[in-house]
């Protein structure tokens, strides 16, 4: 039962944490062994997807780069692989957020400012593929098969791309108001018909992609912006939302194709002591939500 944290300073020297939970005393006891510095923030933290837990066992990370690293049985941590996206230069546009494939996990795909979404082979430390997925700043990536991935961008549309044939994208969704920035996304691991985003003040949209442009649901429980959201990995009916409004908000989706007069409601609804900025919903242990806002972590069990 563990966490990777990344801080969030305004400097160049940042850090990222791995952090387990001691079940006996619940709590998170430190371990120098576990923590490295970080250039910049990282726009992701995440670890790889293996669930036969047959691959070495590794963490990813964006920022400046894509960044690889190596986790011992012992704790200690190795940068295995720094990979940058631009061939002609040690420098390169920030990446804003990345997904790693669950089912070929020498996939890594990666979204950037430039407006391309790179697929890494990170077994071969190579790119597999570079493609210029939007007219504007991609903000997030999402894979919803071995072939097929989606994002988001600061010019208001959801894309689809699929791997076999790198020549289309399909648009899913566009932001209502043009050029209103969709800033996250999330697609449903357990039916992956559905997907998520984020719209910049505006609330969650629940897309089907069997029906372009109409989403199926729009969520509007929050009262200010939304920062994040993650499907829970065991029900392909539920969905965690948090933002400003210091709330965790949990949803049941399965009414959504006939939603109650007044639009669906929240079923659970916790306060944190601040803003939200991140949340996961454990995918080993899927009865506890991970948030972090300000420079607290809290787990909650749903």
């Amino acid at each position: 039962f563990r966490l990777a944290l990344g801080s969030f300073v305004e400097e160049y020297s940042n850090k990222v944490e791995i952090i387990t939970l001691d079940e006996e005393t619940g709590e998170f006891p430190k371990d120098a062994r576990c923590s490295f510095t970080h250039p910049y923030p990282c726009t992701k933290v995440m670890f790889i997807p293996d669930k036969e837990c047959t691959k070495e066992d590794l963490l990813a990370t964006t920022g400046d780069y894509l960044r690889i690293w190596q986790v011992s049985d012992d704790n200690e941590i190795q940068l295995k692989s720094l990979l940058n996206n631009n061939k002609s230069s040690e420098f390169c546009a920030p990446l804003t957020s990345f997904d790693w494939n669950e089912t070929k996990l020498q996939r890594v795909g990666t979204s950037s400012i430039d407006t391309t979404c790179t697929i890494w082979d990170v077994e071969r430390e190579c790119v597999d593929t570079q493609l210029i997925a939007h007219d504007k700043e991609v903000y997030d990536i999402a894979w919803g098969g071995p072939e097929v991935f989606a994002s988001v961008s600061a010019d208001g549309s959801v894309r689809v791309f699929d791997l076999r044939d790198k020549d289309h994208s399909t648009i899913i969704y566009e932001s209502q108001t043009p050029d209103t920035p969709l800033l996250r996304l999330g697609w449903n691991k357990q039916d992956p018909r559905y997907m998520a985003t984020i719209c910049m003040d505006s609330p969650v949209i629940v897309l089907d992609i069997r029906f372009p442009t109409l989403p199926v649901a729009e969520l509007q429980g929050h009262r200010a912006s939304m920062n994040t959201l993650a499907w829970a990995p065991h029900s392909s009916s539920h969905m965690c939302t948090a933002g400003d409004d210091s709330q965790a908000l949990i949803w049941d989706l399965s009414s959504m194709n006939q939603p109650p007069e007044g639009g669906l409601d929240p079923i659970l609804a916790y306060s944190a002591g601040g803003e939200i900025n991140q949340l996961q919903w454990s995918a080993t242990q899927p009865d506890w939500i991970s948030i972090a806002f300000r420079n607290s972590l809290q787990i909650l069990r749903v």
